[in-house]
This record gives structure tokens, C-alpha cells and sequence, in this order.
């Protein structure tokens, strides 16, 4: 089990130094991952729409079993059979305790749908934002590449105009982070 975890942590390490010294890649990988991700929550869409559906109808038919059975109430009064008009009201009650839950599943449903519906717009705001980025680096003509360990070492021990200038990588790694520390908050405010 450790050689699979070194040889798994090793090829993460390889892939992201290819990676930095192919920012249009990463730039690709991460517009991939934001893809999926987006793809994902649709899906959820979808699914949480079906079930606030099933719902609705739920508590419609809910509903109707409440007014037949009041009007139930109202017959066995009228025929003076307590013991029936009793037995009417349990059923009812329960019914409306049954409708309540109801309600409260479509509730939950339905904030469901706003926060992934946020989530979406964030995610499809950030490809796009990604799609952008790649569209930029495509029509340079210089291709970016990031600096070398060495020549970071030298702008990192002396700040001058060249270290404001140049892509930095771990800027961009942060960056990544960032996003991916939102979009888990977002997935946990979703999941409550």
C-alpha cells in the first residue's frame, strides 16, 4: 500500500510540473474540471426539479384525501355517529400531519434548487473566465512559460520590477486553491 501511495504521489508531482511549464494545459485541465463539475450540478438540477415535482403532487393528493375525509366528519355528524366522525378526524389529522412533511420536503427541495442554481452560475462564471484566459494565451504570440526555479529564487530574494511582471506560479496555484476551497464550502452549504 505505501508503494502505491509514492508511486501515485510521484506521478502527481510529475504531472504537475508538466503542467506549470505548459500553463495552456493547465489552463485546459482546469477548464475540464470545471466542466464536469458544471455537468454534475446540472444533473443534481435535474434531479432536485423531479422530486420537488413528485412533491407537489404528493401534497396535492394529500389534499384531496384531507376533503374527503372532512367531508366524512361532516356525514357521520349528520348521520349522529360519533364513533365514525371520531375515527373520520384521526384520519384527517393524520393526513394533514402527512401534508406537512410534504411541504417541508418540497421546501427543502426548492432551497436546494436556489443554492446549486448559485453554484451553477459561480462554476460557469469561472469557465468562462478559464475559456478567456485560454483564448488570450492562444492569440499571443510569445509563448508564456513560467519561470524557472532558479530565476525564482533570485526575483523571490530581490523584489524588483521583473517579479511583478512574471507569471507567478504559486499565485496561480493559490489561486486554483481558492476556487476549489469555494466550490467545497458551496457543496457542504448544499448538502445541509
Amino acid at each position: 500500500m505505501g508503494v502505491f501511495e509514492d508511486m501515485s504521489r510521484l506521478l502527481e508531482e510529475r504531472l504537475d510540473e508538466f503542467l506549470k511549464t505548459h500553463p495552456g494545459l493547465e489552463l485546459q485541465v482546469l477548464e475540464d474540471q470545471l466542466r464536469e463539475q458544471e455537468a454534475e450540478v446540472q444533473k443534481n438540477l435535474r434531479q432536485l426539479a423531479a422530486e420537488e415535482q413528485e412533491a407537489q403532487q404528493n401534497i396535492l393528493k394529500t389534499a384531496e384525501e384531507v376533503q374527503r375525509w372532512h367531508g366524512r366528519i361532516a356525514k357521520a355528524e349528520q348521520a349522529k355517529r360519533p364513533d365514525l366522525a371520531q375515527a373520520a378526524r384521526e384520519r384527517e389529522a393524520a393526513f394533514l400531519r402527512q401534508g406537512n412533511q410534504q411541504w417541508a420536503q418540497m421546501s427543502l427541495a426548492q432551497q436546494q434548487i436556489q443554492q446549486y442554481k448559485a453554484l451553477a452560475e459561480q462554476v460557469q462564471s469561472r469557465r468562462q473566465d478559464v475559456r478567456a484566459k485560454i483564448r488570450q494565451q492562444a492569440q499571443s504570440k510569445v509563448p508564456q512559460t513560467p519561470p524557472t526555479p532558479q530565476a525564482w529564487q533570485e526575483t523571490a530574494t530581490r523584489p524588483d520590477k521583473n517579479f511583478f511582471e512574471a507569471p507567478d506560479p504559486l499565485e496561480a496555484r493559490f489561486k486554483e486553491l481558492e476556487m476549489e476551497q469555494e466550490l467545497d464550502a458551496l457543496k457542504r452549504q448544499m448538502g445541509k
